[in-house]
């Protein structure tokens, strides 16, 4: 049986992050990637200049196409900037009994605020409950828990506490943006235990589309029947690696992409 994940997300035209990145590592982990856009950004490596929503009756048409036909094993959920985008696909979700990833879009690599500040609410009442697990980075965790951007690990605990108790299954806050000489992320699993997951922190320009390829590698893992732990684990490798061999790549004049296809070319 061919492995099948969707990913539900804003097109970036520099290719470097959102549905193309989600399909390219879809395609990267052998897993067939289909898509419900919801928005287009005008994008490149040095930032966002244009978003245009894609309505919600054509959203709702793509959801419906896709899942009446495909034997979907796993959903990635990214960018969704407005209140009535959340709630169109949260409702498209309601047949859907397979597991979710939502990584909650708010801030692009480059600095760019990609959600409106009325459908933060709307994404923690409507949305959150209803996935496997949410990947805010530390930006993004703060938001959603109205406290300041985690400077300590304890920090970083408390605000994944939060969240679950808010309504999240479970909770996986990415460390990129903080300091030091690791990355650290912070995992609270469905149980209520707790995970790290530790890398050397590299030196590269070449990060855009970090949090859509980590997101897009765990459904695309769990779309392959790992549990969510294993996915995780396994995404976190995929995304180092794919971190380290970008170092190469001299795409555009910002911040250029990881490499999705590292152990391809």
């Amino acid at each position: 049986m061919t492995a099948i994940a969707i990913t539900i997300a804003g097109s970036d035209s520099g290719g470097g992050a959102g549905i193309q990145a989600d399909l390219k590592t879809f395609s990267a982990l052998g897993v067939y990637g289909a898509s419900v856009l919801t928005a287009i950004t005008a994008q490149n490596t040095l930032g966002v200049s244009a978003v245009e929503d894609v309505s919600v009756s054509m959203i709702e048409a793509q959801i419906e196409a896709v899942l009446s036909d495909l034997s979907v094993k796993a959903i990635k959920i990214g960018m969704l900037s407005r209140e009535d985008t959340i709630k169109t696909v949260a409702d498209g979700l309601q047949a859907y009994a397979g597991p979710v990833v939502l990584d909650p879009v708010m801030v692009a690599t480059s600095g760019d605020r990609l959600l409106r500040d009325d459908a933060v609410m709307a994404l923690k009442a409507v949305l959150m409950p209803r996935v496997d697990l949410i990947t805010p980075n530390l930006f993004e965790a703060a938001i959603l828990t109205g406290l300041p951007v985690a400077q300590t690990h304890e920090n970083v605990v408390r605000q994944a506490e939060q969240l679950r108790s808010d309504g999240a299954r479970a909770v996986l806050i990415k460390g990129g943006h903080g300091g030091g000489s690791e990355c650290v992320d912070v995992f609270l699993t469905d149980r209520g235990e707790f995970q790290e997951f530790r890398y050397p922190r590299l030196e590269t320009t070449n990060d855009h589309g970090t949090g859509c390829t980590l997101s897009a590698a765990i459904a695309a893992r769990l779309a392959l029947g790992e549990n969510l732990l294993d996915a995780v684990t396994a995404a976190k490798h995929y995304l180092h690696a794919a971190l380290s061999a970008g170092r190469s790549l001299a795409i555009g004049k910002g911040r250029g992409p990881v490499h999705h296809f590292f152990g391809q070319w």
